[in-house]
């Protein structure tokens, strides 16, 4: 079997071409050239030298030459079997890195010459065309050319002919669209702008007309950091152009949609009407096709709406074939006062669309007959759904819904002030201020004993401090949160129960392990809670600071509230059945008003010897006043017994509410 014979069983494609020279006296030369209808396989020797070629397992003595000549050809590399053959450098290159097609076709004499490195011609491309992969961004890619290996530092080559390129982030869609962008841009080494963004499942993607932009924002993968800790992925690829660019409205497309705009406008009740605007016959006359259901259209749109009815209060966009409202979105901020929104008719499948516009303050919306509706068991889940969004909402498809309850937390506000104490009637508000007075005087003594006298044979008594993740034994809340018994912390039931005083004992015993306290009495808010003839509870607010051993108290100021439960005791007092205590830390204006006006020492004797003048004058002052001798010596003794003075400071902190209701109890 000669050489072509054995060719041909395994290509039927191949041709042969005989070549004969004259040599000389006699002697010719034979040349054979062995071709198919993709390449050529040139013959440099004569049929007097047998070659040998391996055999399918890839075994003979010219294995690596022709493996390395065919791989060669594939990747655009040069080999160094062919001592005549140009390599891939030695042509002329244009700006994109890519070789030149029509280069070295011919030779001097006009004839075909072999070109293994060449471009191939449009007609036999379809061998090639598999290794001109397109650009794939993300982990690990980089920007080639259009051949594999061909040459050029622009990177995408003639892959980039289109322009567009598209940026796809997985996983962005749990990332807020300005946040992204933006982080993006901060490290993108050339500035881009972004077109059509938008969410396709938990994809992100938009994309860019600039092949600068998007070899810097391929760079920009895994160079920003989440709030969870992830780098973000960032993917580009060449793409054909965008369907919204192929088909994007002429000037005067947009003046016709325009004209059709206006005429649905009505300016008395600022409402836009779009219902079905696809079929509106001045559109279809001017063959002006408007399918809010695709981006451009939508963005022209709202275009038009921000450049000439920013002020619109009405927006009715039913029977559209909607079934995303991510264009919406910037609607919310260029139409603010929105407050009527017709959805009704279209195909909106999730309510979590409706996330993407819960920036208007709706009072009125219509989302019947779109696939959404169909996915609550019930009318009262339907209507908490929609009411997450729009709190305000009083319509929803045109039914009236009941009153909204709850705060108005949108709307920025300063907290009101606290108010004053509650009692109920003038006899109750006499008994507690009275037990307070008392009690507090002992409390803040150096011996606490005496309280014994305040709490019921088998009173109980708990300690709690706020929850916190940090040491807190290391802040002046130390010395309580040892005791706390806050439920948040402590889950072994043994040890709730052991933080839990019970019998009077015990209850004053740990009142007494605690720091010695000053309170101040003025800052004291007292609410009442149940009253009956057996029953009192009420709790009481306020500050206090430690003392230390000297006498003198400590920063920082401290806060508590206390709940009481009593029961009548004697004659007009109370007796402790259960006592709380919760402390925490003061507020800067706690702190600030604090202390303004401190307690009298109390004493045995409420009024001690005085002159005669002083009194007269004392007794002048309380009448005046309202308030008991104590408090009333204690205003003439601050301002040196200066009557008009005395007077003056005490209309100013009666006035700030700053003299405690103590002082009123004679």
């Amino acid at each position: 079997m000669d050489r072509i014979t054995f060719f041909r069983r395994f290509n039927p494609n191949l041709a042969v071409t005989t070549h004969v020279s004259n040599q000389g006296q006699g002697a010719f030369m034979v040349r054979r050239e062995i071709t198919t209808h993709d390449s050529m396989i040139p013959g440099e020797h004569d049929d007097r030298t047998a070659p040998s070629f391996r055999n399918r397992k890839g075994r003979g003595p010219h294995k690596g030459r022709f493996d390395r000549s065919r791989r060669d050809r594939h990747r655009g590399g040069q080999s160094g079997s062919f001592s005549g053959g140009p390599g891939p450098r030695s042509r002329l290159e244009d700006t994109d890195g890519d070789v030149t097609m029509s280069d070295g076709s011919q030779d001097s004499s006009g004839q075909n010459r072999f070109t293994p490195y060449g471009r191939p011609s449009r007609k036999g491309e379809g061998r090639f065309e598999r290794d001109r992969r397109p650009f794939k961004g993300g982990r690990g890619g980089s920007f080639r050319g259009g051949e594999r290996g061909g040459g050029g530092g622009s990177g995408l080559g003639a892959r980039a002919r289109s322009g567009w390129f598209k940026v796809t982030i997985p996983h962005g869609k749990k990332y807020d669209k300005k946040w992204l962008l933006t982080a993006l841009q901060n490290i993108c080494s050339v500035p881009y702008r972004p077109v059509q963004y938008h969410v396709d499942h938990n994809r992100a993607h938009f994309y860019v007309d600039d092949l600068n932009a998007a070899n810097a924002l391929h760079k920009c993968s895994h160079k920003i950091t989440d709030t969870d800790g992830y780098k973000v992925e960032v993917h580009v690829n060449n793409c054909h152009p965008p369907s919204f660019v192929m088909s994007d409205l002429k000037p005067e497309h947009l003046e016709h949609l325009k004209q059709c705009m206006a005429k649905r406008f009505d300016g008395s009740q600022q409402a836009l009407d779009l219902n079905n605007i696809r079929t509106d016959p001045d559109l279809v006359s001017q063959n002006v096709e408007v399918t809010l259901n695709r981006k451009i259209s939508m963005e022209a749109v709202i275009k038009i709406i921000e450049e000439n009815i920013p002020e619109l209060t009405s927006l009715n966009l039913s029977n559209n074939r909607i079934h995303k409202l991510d264009e919406l979105t910037e609607l919310v901020t260029k139409v603010p006062n929105l407050k009527t929104l017709n959805l009704s008719h279209n195909e909106l499948k999730s309510d979590k669309e409706l996330d993407k516009v819960k920036g208007w303050k709706l009072v009125e919306l219509w989302l019947n007959r779109n696939p959404l509706c169909e996915y609550f068991k019930d009318q009262a889940s339907y209507i908490s759904a929609v009411r997450q969004r729009f709190p305000r909402l009083l319509k929803l498809d045109g039914h009236d819904l009941p009153p909204p309850i709850g705060f108005d937390v949108e709307t920025p506000t300063s907290i009101p002030q606290c108010k004053g104490s509650c009692f109920g009637s003038d006899e109750i508000k006499a008994l507690i201020l009275r037990f307070l007075q008392q009690y507090y005087s002992i409390y803040d003594s150096s011996d606490r004993q005496p309280l014994l006298d305040a709490y019921h044979d088998g009173a109980s008594f708990s300690l709690t401090t706020p929850f916190s993740s940090q040491n807190p034994s290391r802040s002046s809340l130390g010395e309580y949160h040892k005791d706390s018994r806050n439920l948040k912390r402590l889950k072994d039931p043994t040890m709730r129960f052991r933080l839990l005083k019970h019998t009077r004992l015990n209850v004053v015993a740990f009142l007494n392990e605690l720091p010695k306290t000053q309170h101040d009495i003025a800052s004291f808010t007292v609410d009442v809670n149940t009253y009956t003839n057996t029953l009192l509870t009420f709790t009481v607010s306020g500050v206090f600071k430690e003392v230390v051993v000297d006498g003198k108290s400590r920063e920082p100021t401290m806060a508590f509230s206390r709940v009481f439960i009593t029961v009548p005791a004697g004659n007009s007092g109370l007796c402790i059945v259960n006592d709380h205590l919760f402390v925490r830390m003061a507020t800067t204006e706690e702190i600030r008003k604090a202390f303004v006006a401190p307690a009298p020492t109390p004493s045995s004797s409420p009024v001690p010897t005085l002159t005669a003048p002083q009194q007269e004058m004392l007794t002048a002052f309380s009448q005046k006043s309202g308030m008991n001798l104590e408090w009333s010596q204690k205003c003439l003794q601050d301002n040196e017994w200066d009557f008009n003075r005395a007077a003056q400071i005490f209309t100013q902190l009666r006035s700030e509410d700053k003299i405690p209701d103590v002082a009123f109890i004679k």
